[in-house]
């Protein structure tokens, strides 16, 4: 084992100095110890060991830089329920001398692996498998000799191993490998995992990452999900699908997950479920008509087009909602009926009734839209009630699409006023979509006229292109399947908090991805109703509600995402109370949904329950009473502030939680919205010093946790502490030394706790309702 010491990014000298992120991998480069050389300190904040222990002088010292990723691109084919992967994956060795190593690939969890096949510079090479046990040795060899843990987290899996020499100085090694699997199937879903997390091998993000997956199944693809990524889905047909997700300069630190469901029925339903400990679980429901929906199940609609066309939308502005507009136009069914409204200080519409998209239509439209002028004021109140009045009497769905870019200044002004308008002649359940252009627009206004509506509201920032937006939106609303839904459980379970709610439309090629929490157990009929073409519909499916269920572990955390995302837009839109407060911060707490907003009212409340410092989530921030100033001003404008750059980060902070399909990226677009109300667009490096903005210092406190395997842990000096201690403060204590017999004994014996040990050193964690302290 003289060889296994770690030279990939945090799996090398500068694992000592810097924390850890979630690890779970793909393969990767372990290099001999006679390589690994000392070199300066890293950029970062100050590691809880400094200056790092001592490593013997080397005969020839040089600087010291891990192994780079300047590529990983991965191919998926999936057919049925084989799938098979190939890696392709690029390492780059910045030293100036020859190394010379082991590659560890760590066989996902569960798999079934078959025909495993690799490549290392365009040769075929063979590659060892061993069983977890004997996996287990080698990584605890490289723990004991590197003094860290990272690599527990693997210790529970198969691995597959092969040499690798020579990693000439200064220049690439590419690898490739291929395996197969067999996918399992769960409540009519089957579940494709590939170990993305790279964040630890590469000293640099990498340059290019991409997951690319082929579907194709003899049933029909209903539903299509990606709780870990948001990806991009291009349905081909009714049986085949392929998936992608890109991104470039980044450091992945989240498993790639993709569920899909075959099914011949009419609708894709399925549901899956985690609940443990006794308490109320919580279930994910995923409803989907596929593609495979005859021509005569769309629902002609009628929609209203009311564009704003005042002063204030010269330029850019007008000229691409007007291209938005003529492919809205363009797209309609040929069943489907229109009519286009322009507003000002007056209100023009171009038909003054819904008629037929045909040719001749659509051309009167076109040349309507291209004739728009910027000039006059707003009146928002007079359009609004001049677009509901074209409903009429029949079942047909009748969606208003609402662009403007500022506040009502013409007629009715008052914003309670025109919700109420909106509510008394909307008993028809028309939706308004609405789009706020720029950010003079009033947030409070847009965003309870679509909650009345049971529909949604986007910002559109000036540097974004509204024409995208609209037009995006608009294909995926293009072709109703079932108008108005509801649903139902049967059985002895009870469900609550359900979200999104209310429900919206199902569309074709599109799904609702539905979470809620339940108690009780066993078998339910999940009964959804709704119309198609004016006749009420019916759908019954068979599913089970789990009394114990440690799968699934995302769902928690997607749940308590949207519910936060709900519960803060119920303070910003109506008000504060001291319930909505408290379980918006036990479950930002809980589950890492921590921004600058979210952060304030943690640091608030454990500064009112006297918390211990060891104890504390956010010490840094407790502690900084410049930045603690700036959260408490920035959480004051998020309740009051109605309009403006503020007013609407605060309310995309609140759609990216809602509208949450995969938590990890939820957590990121968020916190890119909450930093936006603090002014800032691109957050700076960590670096040792302090940064001498009191906002920067703000969102860099509230980025410095990390969720891992169901917890949320908070760096507290030199420990990474489970959110869930506070709780159990008295509760039974357990102190385990690193690296000792006793903690490679306590690793063995409880898998479960491997990823949380692969943090660091030091770790405080709650397992069994004890409270487990590891130390150096």
């Amino acid at each position: 084992m003289k060889r296994l010491l770690a030279l990939p990014a945090l799996l090398a000298l500068f694992n000592l100095l810097l924390p850890l992120p979630q690890a779970r991998a793909d393969g990767f480069i372990v290099v001999d110890e006679a390589h690994w050389r000392p070199g300066p300190r890293p950029p970062g904040p100050v590691p809880p060991i400094w200056p790092p222990r001592p490593i013997p002088p080397a005969p020839r010292p040089y600087i010291f830089a891990p192994l780079e990723v300047t590529y990983h691109h991965v191919n998926v084919r999936i057919e049925g329920q084989v799938a098979t992967t190939a890696v392709d994956q690029e390492f780059y060795n910045p030293n100036p001398s020859r190394l010379e190593g082991t590659y560890l690939f760590p066989v996902p969890k569960g798999a079934q692996i078959d025909k495993f096949t690799m490549d290392i510079g365009g040769k075929q090479v063979a590659a060892e498998l061993l069983p977890a046990d004997k996996a287990r040795k080698i990584y605890e060899d490289i723990v004991r000799k590197a003094q860290d843990p990272a690599l527990l987290e693997y210790a529970d899996r198969d691995l597959f191993k092969v040499r690798i020499f020579p990693i000439e100085p200064n220049s690439k090694k590419r690898i490739t490998l291929s395996y197969t699997q067999l996918l399992k199937s769960d409540a009519g879903l089957l579940n494709y995992v590939y170990p993305l997390n790279t964040e630890k091998f590469s000293a640099k993000p990498i340059k290019s990452v991409s997951i690319k997956v082929e579907l194709e199944t003899k049933q029909p693809l209903k539903a299509i999900y990606s709780p870990s990524h948001t990806v991009e889905i291009k349905r081909h047909g009714a049986n085949r699908a392929t998936v992608g997700f890109e991104t470039s300069d980044a450091k992945p630190d989240t498993d790639f997950a993709l569920y899909f469901a075959p099914e011949k029925e009419e609708l894709g339903v399925n549901l899956v479920a985690h609940k443990v400990g006794g308490e109320d679980g919580y279930f994910l429901l995923l409803v989907s008509p596929g593609m495979d929906v005859k021509d005569d199940r769309i629902v002609p609609k009628d929609v209203a087009f009311v564009l704003d066309t005042s002063g204030s939308m010269a330029g850019k502005k007008l000229d691409q909602a007007k291209k938005a507009l003529q492919f809205c136009v363009e797209n309609l069914n040929d069943g489907d009926r229109f009519e286009i409204i322009r507003f000002s200080t007056e209100v023009e519409p171009l038909f003054d009734k819904l008629v037929d998209a045909t040719k001749a239509n659509r051309e009167m439209a076109g040349e309507f839209i291209e004739g728009l002028k910027p000039i006059g004021g707003t009146a928002i109140d007079d359009a609004l009630q001049k677009a509901l009045a074209l409903k009429s009497a029949t079942d047909r769905p009748f969606v208003i699409i609402f662009l403007t870019d500022g506040r009502p200044t013409i007629g009715t002004t008052d914003e309670a006023q025109i919700v109420a308008n909106v509510k008394k002649q909307n008993e028809n359940r028309t939706r308004i979509f609405c789009f706020g252009i720029g950010t003079d627009v009033n947030t409070h206004l847009l965003d309870k006229i679509t909650e009345d509506t049971r529909a949604v509201s986007q910002y559109v920032l000036p540097e974004e292109d509204l024409e995208v937006k609209v037009s995006n939106f608009f294909s995926k609303i293009k072709e109703p399947v079932l108008a108005n839904p509801t649903l139902k459980f049967t059985g002895d379970v009870r469900v609550m908090k359900l979200y999104p709610a209310p429900l919206p439309d199902l569309f074709r090629g599109d799904q609702l991805v539905l979470v809620g929490r339940y108690s009780g157990k066993g078998d339910s009929a999940v009964i959804l109703e709704g119309t198609v073409n004016g006749v009420a519909r019916r759908f019954t499916y068979e599913v089970s509600f789990p009394g114990e269920s440690g799968k699934h572990e995302f769902i928690p955390r997607l749940w308590a995402t949207r519910r936060v995302g709900y519960l803060l837009d119920e303070i910003r839109l109506r008000g504060e109370n001291a319930e909505l407060r408290d379980e918006v911060t036990e479950l930002a707490r809980q589950y890492g949904i921590v921004t600058p907003y979210t952060a304030y009212l943690i640091v608030e409340d454990e500064a009112r329950r006297n918390v211990p410092t060891a104890m504390q989530s956010l010490p840094q921030l407790q502690g900084d009473r410049a930045a603690r100033q700036i959260a408490a001003e920035n959480w004051s404008s998020f309740r009051r502030e109605q309009a403006g750059d503020r007013a609407v980060a605060g309310a995309r902070y609140g759609l990216a939680l809602k509208s949450a399909a995969a938590p990890s990226s939820a957590a990121v677009d968020s916190a890119v919205e909450a930093n936006r109300a603090l002014g800032i667009t691109a957050l700076p490096p960590v670096t040792s010093a302090p940064a001498p903005d009191s906002r920067v210092r703000l969102a860099q406190y509230s980025q410095s946790g990390q969720f891992i395997a169901g917890k949320n842990f908070f760096q507290n000096g030199s420990q990474w502490v489970d959110a869930a201690a506070q709780k159990l403060q008295n509760a039974q204590k357990q102190r385990i030394q690193f690296n000792s017999a006793e903690y490679f004994a306590f690793a063995a014996k409880n898998p479960k706790a491997l990823p949380w040990l692969a943090l660091g050193q030091n770790v405080q964690f709650v397992l069994n309702e004890t409270l487990y302290e590891v130390h150096e």
